[in-house]
């Protein structure tokens, strides 16, 4: 009875999520039990994991070894769906946070994982905030729902995988002979990523260009206070082969910023102070496009809404990461087909992944053909 009753949702199911998804526009912390599936039940389990950094991750105020995430196994008929949270810094959750909102979570009231829609509002209803929290279930349904359908979720959404972009390498704030010697290492790339911000940046450019001349993203993480120093300082990156500047002042210096992107030879990229579907058309006027990362989306669900909305107001998309395991990688590259430029380096920042997924060849994103967000758990 189970193989009939699964051979029927593959039957229907490919054709009925790519409708509904397109229409849709080792820690401290006290370990949860595992819970199994019952009855055809969704049910949910999670721990726990510190990622570690291969060098010290420096950006405009503050450095870090590693980052804390949270793993989430969501079970059904069988069927596991892998997710993650990763909570960096700035977003102001925690492992102990994430775990208190998934105790509240109720996942064995839903019998049906195509419920999507049904289920990730119940989801974002529990409470306000705990993006990262949130996301870590989405990540996992949308796994689940591609595994039972045996279909990778670029293809539910009907996009071609050779429309990937490539994607950057991000190089942090440090020395000259650091940023040197993470130059070199990252030879491979074809586009890398720049934070600035810390009172070094000319010396960060000119270091890099001793080594390379591949295009370059530049991420300020709000780190310039004064619009026209900001202005003559996207001036001189211009003529250094900076193809965008990311949140280069404070999310709360609005105006600014609108001056700012009215006069800049460079795109200007929103990130932290873009954080949810509603902010998108907010946004239109004050940054030339927005950094999606599903951290701060709640998920594939709004970060698919997003990546919509972005193009109909006819602003610039990009797809980031956190500093992630392949897991949360690999269910972000499953769009990036859709987006203008892509940053999704987070796995290959780490000494510990525990899942395989998104490959990088030549610089550019290669989606594995495994269902769901394609991913095999290592360990």
């Amino acid at each position: 009875m189970k193989a009939k009753r699964r051979t029927f949702i593959k039957t229907i199911g490919a054709a009925s999520l790519g409708a509904m998804m397109a229409g849709a526009a080792g820690a401290c912390v006290e370990q949860p039990s595992v819970k199994t599936r019952s009855n055809g039940k969704l049910s949910f389990s999670y721990r726990p994991y510190d990622l570690e950094l291969t060098h010290t991750f420096t950006v405009a105020g503050y450095s870090r070894n590693t980052t804390p995430v949270v793993l989430t196994e969501i079970h059904y008929d069988g069927l596991v769906g892998y997710g993650e949270a990763s909570m960096p810094p700035y977003l102001g959750e925690s492992q102990e946070s994430v775990i208190r909102f998934l105790k509240k979570v109720d996942l064995e009231q839903f019998n049906d994982p195509f419920r999507l829609e049904e289920i990730l509002e119940y989801v974002d209803s529990v409470d306000e905030g705990n993006r990262a929290a949130k996301a870590c279930i989405d990540i996992a349904l949308h796994d689940l729902i591609g595994k039972i359908v045996q279909q990778p979720l670029y293809k539910l959404w009907g996009l071609n995988p050779d429309k990937t972009p490539l994607t950057s390498f991000t190089i942090g704030i440090d020395t000259p002979d650091v940023v040197k010697l993470k130059t070199e290492e990252a030879a491979r790339f074809k586009v890398l990523k720049v934070k600035l911000g810390g009172g070094n940046d000319k010396e960060m450019i000119n270091t890099i260009r001793l080594v390379t001349d591949v295009p370059l993203y530049v991420d300020v993480n709000q780190g310039w206070k004064d619009k026209n120093m900001a202005l003559d300082m996207i001036h001189w990156l211009k003529e250094k082969g900076i193809v965008f500047v990311e949140q280069p002042m404070p999310k709360t210096q609005v105006d600014d910023m609108a001056w700012l992107t009215e006069n800049s030879p460079l795109p200007t990229i929103a990130d932290e102070a873009f954080q949810r579907l509603s902010d998108v058309a907010k946004f239109k006027g004050i940054y030339s496009g927005i950094n999606i990362k599903l951290m701060k989306s709640t998920g594939l669900r709004e970060a698919h809404k997003m990546i919509t909305v972005a193009r109909a107001l006819d602003m610039k998309v990009m797809i980031g990461c956190m500093t992630e395991t392949s897991c949360a990688v690999s269910a972000a590259a499953q769009l990036s087909p859709l987006v203008d430029w892509a940053d999704l380096d987070g796995n290959l920042l780490i000494s510990n992944d525990i899942y395989e997924g998104v490959k990088v060849t030549d610089g550019k994103i290669v989606l594995p053909d495994l269902p769901g967000i394609g991913i095999k758990k290592l360990s």
